[in-house]
């Protein structure tokens, strides 16, 4: 039975651990590879690690870096960072991680999620976009960035995300700029719209700062991927460095809520 995953986020900057808010200001948080042992040790569902600086420094994926993680990692694992060609894809997953995420590459050329789901498996493909409202007196709806929040695309988001659905994808994360790292719950509303328009997987990042914001997304929205950054590096209002999962008792009850409301 399908049911929601709670995903931890790791942001990699300068081969570190980071946390951002709004995509600037990284903070240093920790190692990566103490934190993927930690979620070990707490049985996570998933993990997603997406390096911030390879696509906008126009480097190779971190193999080295990518070779360690997916060594010491005992759950699911998405990486992504720099991939743009699907021997790149091919040769992560053959490191052992299960999943590979790309933004920039395919949004520029979607034929590469083609690519890359007939060398590693449409399972294996996931598609991410980062996406903030529009600003300005009229402006109305959101808009889809790339590169770190610092270039825009003409293309709508939703459209954008069922055509790297045809292409390829096998899941869709969308993550808020608005939200990130603010810790006040997810856009429901925009994540009600993807749930409704795609098939495959759709998981959600930016803004979670409690279970209950969790509770909101997934009682509304259904069986979904609630990921997040801040809520599980961070602790208590002072934002004290402190890696935390939920308890298994926890999770049922997330769970619960999906069934619920037969949001299946």
């Amino acid at each position: 039975m399908l049911r929601p995953r709670i995903i931890p986020c790791l942001l990699v900057h300068k081969g570190g651990l980071v946390k951002t808010q709004g995509f600037k200001d990284p903070k240093y948080v920790g190692d990566p590879i103490n934190a993927v042992r930690i979620f070990n040790e707490k049985e996570a569902d998933e993990l997603m690690v997406l390096d911030i600086d390879a696509t906008v420094n126009k480097v190779l994926p971190d193999f080295s870096l990518i070779s360690k993680l997916a060594a010491e990692c005992r759950m699911p694992l998405c990486y992504g960072g720099g991939v743009t060609t699907a021997e790149q894809a091919a040769r992560i997953v053959d490191m052992g991680v299960e999943k590979v995420a790309v933004s920039a590459a395919a949004i520029a050329n979607p034929s590469l999620l083609s690519e890359m789901a007939a060398a590693v498996g449409r399972q294996s493909v996931v598609a991410v976009l980062d996406i903030r409202k529009r600003t300005g007196l009229f402006a109305k709806g959101y808009e889809l960035r790339t590169h770190n929040g610092k270039t825009i695309h003409n293309s709508e988001p939703i459209a954008l995300a069922k055509q790297l659905q045809e292409a390829g994808a096998g899941e869709v994360v969308i993550n808020s700029i608005d939200r990130d790292g603010v810790m006040q719950g997810y856009d429901v509303a925009l994540a009600e719209q993807f749930k409704h328009e795609l098939k495959v997987p759709v998981t959600f990042l930016g803004g979670a700062g409690s279970l209950d914001h969790m509770n909101d997304l997934i009682s509304t929205v259904g069986v979904v991927g609630a990921a997040a950054g801040s809520l599980f590096v961070f602790k208590g209002k002072y934002r004290a460095v402190l890696i935390n999962y939920p308890t298994p008792e926890q999770k049922v009850m997330l769970c619960r809520e999906a069934l619920k409301n037969k949001h299946m």
